[in-house]
């Protein structure tokens, strides 16, 4: 078993800025530490963590339960991209965290996708506690590895925790489609909760959401404090440690929850390069017709400029690309789901025998086949803006909302 001298060492390897001791915010971890660990005395327990798991004074959420007297760390478990969130591809492989005098076991609930933790590794547990930071896409895998794990605390007749945190798109905003009935019987990461893909929620309420149909009478969330709907990443207070390597700072989790929905085509969207997924490519891309073409469709809040480069990632690695780059201009006005409408539709116009969609793929992190339905019949823009309206999912959601 390899061993990591101290996670806190290796956070000088995930480059973060520097935290503010007096956060507006609040997090989870902040109102256990201030609470004295109160709600977790005397357990023994499974962290489900990584590099952005820390508290107001930067000291990884590890190191606070590790030099802890009140309650007994016993495992941590690690999302997709590992335990220092440096794991693009590949498998992750468990090792084991050094604090002290304590060797904590890491153990990856990550293979080929998230996976819930098995009954052995939960035996002798009293709770799981997850502290990570979501990025407020449905498709991205951390809340979907949450709603496994907790589906195994029940089995194992566990505790669930989780240490809220923001949403990083804040909380008003709600965009896309829900998953069809037979997409969710599928159980697939990018789309596990009856959610739109921008849901405007906490880790914290999409799990109160998912206990619905769970019902494991031992969830609770600590809730944060300081933070409002309506604030924006920025004005917490709060660092922002990447979460994945190529989202290097919250304007990159911005547009991901819309152009990341072309990592399921064969464009390129910048991975591995300075501002990915703020810049669209490919060696057959004509970015004058495809600029005149998204004049038309006209996004609110975003300007495209021309800009040559060479990904470092596939689809093109390697490969000259002629390409867009995107920047937001008004912060209010921007919307990354209709930025992806125009920038689809205006491929369609414009290449429409060179750009594809990879449709099963598609479908999964759309959500539903009548995007697919709509694209290859020449439908407009205001029929795809009808169904990626989520306002009907305010209603659902209001119920399990916590601020």
């Amino acid at each position: 078993m390899g061993r990591l001298q101290s996670f806190a060492s290796a956070a000088c390897l995930v480059a973060t800025v520097a935290l503010s001791a007096s956060a507006a915010v609040q997090t989870g971890i902040d109102i256990l530490e201030a609470t004295d660990f109160k709600a977790l005395v005397g357990k023994r327990v499974g962290l489900i963590t990584n590099q952005t798991g820390r508290d107001h004074a930067g000291r990884s959420t590890i190191e606070v339960f590790a030099s802890s007297n009140r309650l007994e760390i016993k495992t941590i478990f690690v999302p997709e991209h590992g335990l220092k969130g440096l794991t693009e591809f590949g498998p992750i492989s468990s090792s084991a965290v050094v604090m002290g005098s304590k060797t904590l076991p890491v153990v990856s609930l990550y293979k080929d996708g998230p996976v819930a933790p098995r009954a052995d590794q939960l035996r002798g547990l009293d709770a799981l506690v997850f502290d990570v930071q979501d990025v407020g896409a449905r498709f991205y895998t951390y809340l979907t590895t949450m709603g496994l794990a907790l589906e195994a605390a029940k089995k194992a007749g566990a505790e669930f925790y989780v240490l809220d945190r923001p949403n990083p798109l804040g909380g008003m905003i709600m965009g896309g489609p829900l998953p069809s009935p037979s997409l969710l019987a599928e159980r697939r990461p990018t789309a596990f909760y009856a959610v739109p893909i921008r849901h405007g929620m906490t880790a914290g309420e999409i799990a109160r959401l998912y206990n619905r149909a769970i019902r494991h009478p031992g969830l609770h969330v600590i809730k944060m404090k300081g933070w409002s709907r309506r604030m924006s990443y920025g004005a917490t207070g709060l660092s922002w440690t990447p979460p994945s390597p190529n989202l290097p700072d919250f304007h990159a989790a911005r547009f991901y929850v819309g152009i990341g929905i072309f990592e399921s085509s064969n464009l390129a969207v910048g991975r591995g390069g300075t501002k990915p997924f703020q810049w669209i490519g490919a060696p057959w891309l004509d970015t004058r017709r495809l600029l005149r073409a998204l004049s038309q469709w006209g996004p609110r809040g975003v300007v495209f400029v021309s800009q040559d480069d060479v990904p470092a990632e596939n689809p093109y690695k390697g490969r000259p690309c002629r390409g867009l780059a995107m920047r937001i201009t008004n912060w209010r006005d921007f919307d990354p789901l209709n930025t992806f409408l125009a920038v689809a539709l205006a491929l369609r116009d414009v290449h429409a025998k060179d750009f594809a969609f990879r449709w099963d793929e598609t479908r999964r992190m759309v959500g539903t086949s009548r995007f697919r339905k709509l694209y290859e019949r020449g439908a407009g823009l205001s029929e795809f803006q009808r169904l990626f309206d989520a306002g009907s999912f305010a209603k659902t959601r209001k119920t399990f909302l916590l601020y």
